[in-house]
């Protein structure tokens, strides 16, 4: 749009200043003759040529001269508005991808920690339960000859009592042994 302002303007003036010079021009010139030669003059005044409709086009290029000034300004003011915008969007933007790079830190330290905490549950798991199944193992070594001896409740107190009276006779029997 400047380079066509430009190009308008020196258009314009070279309008004016050929419109000008031809209103001064002066009319025909014919060589020296003698009166009688002389013809009638044709031309009582300057030729001026077309000088009201040149002056329109004198005006249609002013009002194409005031278009690109507007279109100048216009596209000025755009240009500042669009790159405000532009610097705008592109603060945010960094602004945003700052914070998600954080964000992405933190949540990547959190899921380290997590994983090592977990690797250390399972290696507990597995020891908690590689006890848990000797233990299981121990209660069932145990288990037939303390819990299932295939004898009832009755038959073992009856042993049971067999069992101390015969030990009160050895009682006996060792007390009587130590006294004689």
């Amino acid at each position: 749009a400047k380079a066509a302002q430009t190009a308008v303007q020196q258009a314009t003036a070279v309008l004016k200043d050929f419109y000008a010079k031809s209103a001064q021009a002066t009319a025909l010139a014919q060589s020296a003759q003698s009166p009688a030669e002389d013809a009638p003059e044709t031309f009582d005044k300057p030729y001026q040529g077309l000088l009201p409709e040149g002056g329109n086009v004198v005006s249609f290029l002013e009002v194409v001269l005031t278009d690109f000034a507007r279109l100048e300004s216009e596209t000025s003011t755009s240009e500042a508005t669009e790159t405000d915008a532009y610097d705008k969007f592109t603060f945010e933007s960094k602004k945003d991808r700052a914070l998600k790079e954080n964000e992405k830190g933190h949540k990547t330290a959190k899921r380290s920690d997590s994983e090592q905490a977990l690797a250390q549950t399972e290696e507990e798991l597995k020891l908690t339960q590689g006890q848990l199944d000797k233990a299981v193992a121990y209660y069932e070594k145990l288990k037939p000859t303390c819990v299932d001896s295939g004898i009832t409740y009755e038959e073992r107190v009856k042993r049971r009592e067999e069992e101390i009276q015969s030990l009160q006779e050895a009682l006996k029997i060792l007390a009587g042994t130590d006294l004689s």
